[in-house]
């Protein structure tokens, strides 16, 4: 027993950690999971932790696969496939995870805000100088590669940019394909809607998984070249990289917790009257102003470093198990894999990384963090598809610019998309 009671898991000992899950187990062969807040945050909180704990024991998983984050990741997706967990549990997860303002957003504002006002105020200003540049360019050069390729497979251009390339950029399901895909219903004569987002959603899906493998790979090749930045894109000093350091203090990251929502609710608002921008891009730009401007004073921004903090803590692999249950749908995916379908998407993917790689280097940036945070995270899911991304790389605290890049490139893409479904199909 008392080797048992020394094996942890997030801190947990191991007999304590078995009641939760029989508890969990026991509860949903009932039938009596509450497919509210508290059955499905136990649920998501129970079994993230779990599968990054096996993840990150697992001999190959560990060294070469991306350890407990991918693990998490797939692990989550085949118990939903394989119904072990029941469809009604998995349609709560899908819920609770999304919808306006979701377990999902929560996560997210909490990143964005912490990770900005986090961070050094020169080295956010000299990398984002650099960085939006890099992202834009790099969606331009997919865009084309992605066409010329369609036409040497006989796909055709405008098929497969269309379809393909259009969105593995457009930012992910909701504030992505969604949204594209009633565009391309009202640019088409006889456009439907649910039709056309059931043609958007493979390159969604399977976009999101080679971005990570990607990733992934590219962090372990370069794990201790020149060109890794460790989760930093520009060459910074000893006290530009030092990390804020913060007592955990109760109130405070209650404090912490109402500026980052508010922040968040001050991009809706802004949104209403710009509906093609995120409201997660406005949330951006006021944080990013906020910090350059030093706006902010010390004691209200150790405040949102501490919210960030415990929710990074405690949440992250929740969220990824919650994307493995009801985000990823390998059904879908499996329909439309089509060795072309899947050349196309690979070539997205490594045109997108290649190019910022190459743009990193010639602006004196690292080309290992350019190629994460604007070539993979250009291909991935919207948030859902950052965090999987920047997770299985251990990149999170790139978060900001993941999204930065992700929203900017998804609302350019919703804009050319209303202009060029005339024009190729009009």
């Amino acid at each position: 027993m008392k080797k048992l009671k020394d094996i942890k898991i997030s801190g947990i000992s191991l007999p304590l950690y078995a009641f939760f899950m029989i508890v969990i187990i026991v509860t949903i062969a009932l039938g009596k999971l509450p497919l509210n807040m508290v059955g499905i945050t136990l649920l998501l909180v129970a079994l993230g932790h779990l599968l990054y704990f096996i993840g990150e024991k697992l001999p190959i998983m560990n060294s070469y696969l991306g350890g407990g984050s991918v693990f998490t990741l797939i692990g989550a997706t085949l118990l939903s496939f394989f119904h072990i967990i029941p469809s009604n549990v998995i349609s709560a997860v899908g819920d609770f995870m999304g919808g306006q303002f979701g377990f999902l957003d929560f996560y997210i504002a909490a990143l964005i805000c912490g990770s900005i006002l986090g961070m050094n105020r020169s080295l956010l200003v000299k990398a984002s100088a650099k960085f939006i540049p890099v992202a834009l360019v790099t969606m331009v050069v997919g865009f084309f590669a992605v066409g010329a390729m369609g036409m040497l497979l006989g796909e055709g251009f405008a098929h497969s940019v269309m379809y393909v390339s259009m969105p593995m950029m457009s930012g992910g399901m909701g504030a992505g394909i969604t949204p594209l895909s009633q565009i391309y219903a009202d640019g088409l004569a006889h456009g439907n809607q649910a039709a056309i987002f059931s043609q958007l959603a493979p390159a969604v899906t399977f976009g999101n998984i080679i971005a990570i493998i990607g990733a992934l790979s590219i962090a372990k090749i370069f794990a201790k070249s020149k060109y890794n930045g460790h989760g930093t894109l520009v060459e910074a000093t000893k006290e530009e990289l030092e990390k804020p350091k913060v007592k955990l203090d109760a109130t405070k990251i209650g404090v912490g917790m109402l500026f980052a929502f508010s922040l968040l609710m001050v991009g809706m608002i802004l949104n209403k009257f710009v509906p093609n921008v995120h409201a997660y891009a406005f949330m951006i730009i006021i944080v990013f102003v906020l910090k350059a401007l030093n706006a902010v004073p010390k004691e209200l921004e150790d405040s949102v470093v501490m919210f960030n903090q415990v929710i990074m803590t405690n949440l992250t692999h929740a969220v990824l198990a919650g994307i493995g249950l009801a985000l990823i749908d390998l059904t879908t995916l499996e329909s439309a894999l089509t060795w072309q379908f899947i050349v196309l998407c690979l070539t997205s993917v490594v045109a997108m990384g290649l190019t910022s790689w190459f743009l990193g280097l010639v602006l004196g940036m690292y080309p290992v963090e350019t190629a994460i945070g604007a070539g993979m995270i250009n291909n991935s899911m919207g948030g859902t598809g950052n965090i999987a991304v920047l997770s299985a790389s251990d990149r999170m605290e790139m978060i900001a610019f993941a999204q930065m890049a992700n929203r900017l490139c998804g609302a350019i893409v919703l804009i050319m998309g209303g202009i060029l479904i005339r024009f190729f199909y009009g």
